[in-house]
């Protein structure tokens, strides 16, 4: 199961350090981090670990999480809808 976090502040020398050990927690399988949307998509087992626990764990290992962030798009804008013409 995939989960996706919004971070604050850049993750220092140290938090990346800590935050590679959380790997190392059963049940945790990848950190995926895009630093221009300051967001990192965490891999997890979902039959080990839940969501607020692999939150919790980014946090203890010093990550300023901000928001979980649906990994869904939302959906496009419709289009304006033109009242029918009638014709004279």
């Amino acid at each position: 199961m995939d989960i996706l976090f919004r971070y604050g502040a850049q993750p220092s020398e140290a938090v990346l350090l800590a935050l590679s050990g959380a790997r190392e927690v059963y049940g945790i399988r990848r950190l995926n981090f895009d630093r221009e949307k300051q967001t990192v998509l965490v891999e997890y087992d979902a039959t080990r670990l839940s969501g607020p626990v692999v939150a919790s764990l980014m946090r203890r290992a010093g990550l300023d999480v901000v928001e979980e962030m649906s990994l869904i798009p939302p959906p496009p804008p419709q289009p304006p809808a033109t009242p029918p013409t009638t014709a004279a």
